[in-house]
């Protein structure tokens, strides 16, 4: 059985991750903001997973069991925030948006000087009342709890490209669509559509993260064309593929060295 490891407080600092480390299954006692300012980074909970690029941040509540991996060079930035403040009022983790005054925000915060002085104080304030307008953002992957539903999503996860019918792909987990239909409302609160583009996406995300060709992005995430890719992308980040700063060519120079995979945060 992995241990899962109590860290009391969630720290505030900011860190690089290689692409591909993974920290650990843990929890805290206080409440975390977990933003990404380079690269991808994903946060999975024993209800699914949350992604987010630099235009997202993840708000993991105050004892949620979670671990986080990097895909792409990651600039993690991590807010830590006491039990007792919780501008969102959430007690589920959720991704929101990060204009861009709320991510200078972050960074100055995750960058000062960690005291307690007036300046500091002011800072704090100012980026939690920037947290309680930020809008949440769709981008959550719930892990299917019936048998035949986790058989079906592991087929379309190996290959996100596979455009079978449910009825298809039900005849394969030995599930008709109409049963499969209402475990996917029941069990992941969404239908198989929509389950299927967010997986899309979230796989988009880590390959763009990796330097694949937005053309080829598109081929591997089942898109027609790059052209059906890049609408669909706009339409749940708000801008295409290469605005984002994870297509290949649009990067910002890398001032740092990879490290080995962590186990702490």
């Amino acid at each position: 059985m992995t241990e899962i490891r109590h860290r009391p407080l969630a720290p505030t600092h900011a860190r690089q991750l290689a692409s591909g480390a993974v920290i650990d299954a843990h929890r805290h006692d206080d409440h975390q903001i977990v933003y990404a300012a380079r690269g991808v980074l994903a946060v999975t909970t024993g209800a699914g997973t949350w992604i987010a690029p630099a235009t997202r941040a993840i708000w993991v509540p105050a004892g949620t069991v979670h671990s986080h991996q990097a895909h792409g060079e990651l600039e993690l930035h991590l807010v830590g925030l006491p039990a007792a403040d919780n501008p969102l009022g959430l007690r589920e983790p959720a991704v929101l948006s990060v204009a861009p005054l709320l991510r200078e925000l972050i960074l100055a915060y995750t960058g000062a000087p960690h005291d307690d002085g007036p300046e500091r104080g002011r800072l704090r304030a100012v980026l939690l009342d920037r947290l309680r307008v930020s809008p949440q953002q769709p981008l959550y992957l719930p892990t299917p709890a019936d048998p035949r539903l986790r058989a079906l999503c592991a087929i379309v996860r190996a290959d996100p490209a596979d455009n079978r019918t449910l009825a298809a792909l039900g005849g394969q987990v030995g599930a008709s669509e109409r049963t499969l239909s209402r475990l996917f409302r029941a069990d992941l609160g969404m239908t198989f559509p929509q389950w299927r583009t967010q997986l899309r996406l979230h796989r988009a995300l880590i390959l763009l993260a990796e330097d694949v060709p937005v053309t080829a992005v598109a081929h591997l995430c089942g898109w027609s064309s790059a052209s059906a890719f890049i609408d669909v992308f706009r339409r749940a980040f708000g801008h295409t593929p290469g605005a984002s700063g994870l297509s290949p060519g649009t990067r910002r120079p890398q001032t740092w060295t990879s490290g080995r995979p962590s186990r702490a945060s």
